[in-house]
Parts: structure tokens; sequence; C-alpha cells
């Protein structure tokens, strides 16, 4: 059945936000994303938060942000509303076990796939789809994983959407795909960012792809409404991850998305491991959305 287009602003109610952390004093080293004409629809510069200064968004954000353990933290954010095209990046943009976020990839690659053929999903696929994102289903998204080629698949997908630092599992092992979070802006201003998506631009996912996705983003069950949700004020689509790592019992936790706050709109990637719970790590991913966006506005 085909879907409607929905409106950039239509997004799922930000839910019940958590108490602020407290602020503290951490070490979060800055690098900004190197990244230069590798996404088709428009270039991700290097870029630290706003002309105002990208060491007064650095402080900003380390007073707002403290891992605990050996926990670590790389947070992205884009204002899709702003006249800069790159994203602000706090911490060291090195690669991070997705989990479950890699299932917006999977389908994005899923929809390149189906918009080759000219038929769209299959009403399996499109099934399958929906409880992959909506509900994290894990053996839909192995399903899907199948059905792209694995690895192999998910890179073909990846050039053509312009990621260039996301690696696929080995194997049937979507989740240990390695990413960055300047990597998942990438993929998320392929799904979200409508200025890429005016006329005469090449944009890799269709119209109906995108609206797609960002649809099923915004219909994410309440108990894994988590993340960067926090930092949303009106609104918000997220997928989430999470993974216990059987070599050191320790967390993987993860959170991409769009945010709407005080009026304008964000893509938030926040990508963290060491994290000694999940309770824990879901802390820290919220902690850093909310610095990481505060720190996008105030500048």
């Amino acid at each position: 059945m085909p879907h409607r287009p929905l409106p950039l602003s239509h997004l799922r109610s930000a839910g019940r936000r958590r108490p602020q952390a407290r602020r503290a004093v951490v070490r979060v080293g800055v690098l900004a994303a190197s990244v230069a004409s590798l996404f088709s629809v428009g270039t991700l510069a290097p870029a630290l938060a706003a002309s105002a200064g990208p060491d007064d968004a650095a402080t900003h954000f380390r007073a707002l942000v403290h891992p605990h353990g050996n926990a670590r933290v790389t947070a992205a954010v884009l204002d899709l509303d702003g006249t800069g095209r790159g994203p602000a990046v706090y911490g060291d943009d090195t690669p991070y076990d997705t989990a479950s976020i890699v299932k917006v990839d999977i389908l994005a690659a899923a929809l390149l796939r189906a918009q080759d053929t000219g038929h769209g999903l299959t009403a399996q696929e499109r099934a399958q789809a929906e409880v992959m994102i909506e509900r994290s289903d894990n053996e839909a998204a192995s399903a899907l994983w199948r059905r792209i080629g694995l690895a192999p698949g998910l890179a073909a997908a990846n050039k053509r959407l312009g990621l260039t630092s996301t690696k696929g599992g080995p194997g049937a092992r979507w989740g240990l795909t390695r990413t960055t979070s300047s990597d998942q802006i990438r993929l998320l201003r392929a799904v979200f960012d409508t200025k890429s998506a005016s006329p005469g631009s090449s944009t890799p996912l269709s119209a109906s792809s995108r609206t797609y996705l960002r649809t099923l983003m915004t219909r994410v069950v309440r108990e894994q409404a988590w993340g960067v949700s926090a930092a949303a004020g009106s609104g918000w689509a997220l997928k989430n991850g999470w993974l216990r790592r059987t070599t050191t019992g320790l967390w993987d936790v993860n959170s991409v998305g769009q945010v709407t706050a005080n009026g304008r709109h964000y893509l938030v990637a926040i990508l963290s491991d060491g994290n000694t719970s999940m309770k824990d790590g879901i802390s820290l991913v919220e902690r850093a959305a909310r610095a990481a966006v505060s720190s996008a506005t105030a500048h």
C-alpha cells in the first residue's frame, strides 16, 4: 500500500523527559569530522557547532556529559535549518559497533534495491521493515540483511548514499557493523534533509522511500523511545541500538534520528561503548544528545 508523503515537521511528540544530568567537567576530545565532497546530495565539510566559536560549544558539551568508568561517547549534530552543511562532532569520530541502529541502513539499502527493480518493497518486506524499525525485531532484520546481500550489499548501498566509514558485520552478524557518528549523519541526511531533495539535486532515495523510512522512525514503540528524543522539544524520529558484548560484559548503546527543539530541526547521532549496564548507556546517550543539541542551539 503506498504511503502518503508526510511533511518534515510530522514527528512523533517527545516522550517523558528524564531529569537533567548533573553538570561535571570531563575529558572529551573534540575532533571535527574531515569530510569533503563525499555525499552526492551535498557536501559535509569539517565543522564544529557555530560561528561563535567551536571552543565555546565544546566547553558547553564537556560540562554536561560525564561518562562513567571506561565508557566513551561521540556525538554529532547537524542543524537542518542552518546555513552550514557540516555537522558538529564532539568526541573522537572513530568507529563503534552499530547494534540495531544499522537497521535504518539495512532498510535504506532494501529501498534502494526495490527502487532499482521499479516494483517497490514486497508485502512481506514491508511487514519485516515495519517490525524491524518500530519494534527492533531481529529476525526481520536478519531476513532483510540476507535480502540485500549481507555486508557487500550494504557496502554497495552505502556507496550510493555517501557513507565512507561504515563496514558491514561479518556473515549474519549485522549488529557488529562498524560506523562513525559523522557517517550516521550522512545516512540521516539521506532520509531527512529536504534541502538535499530540492529540484535538480541527485537523491539516492526516492521521495516515497524517504517518507516511508521517516514515518517508521516516528512509530518506535514507547519502551524504545529513549535516546536522542531526550533532546527534543516538540517531536522526534529515531532508531536505537544496544548490545552487550560477550567478551567484556560491557554495553554498546547508540541512538540516531531527528529532533525538533526550539522550532528547529536537528539530525543527531550518539554512539557509545564500554558502558557497565544498558541503563548507564542510555543515561550517557541522553546526556550527550541534550548537550550536543544544546551546544548547537546556544550558537
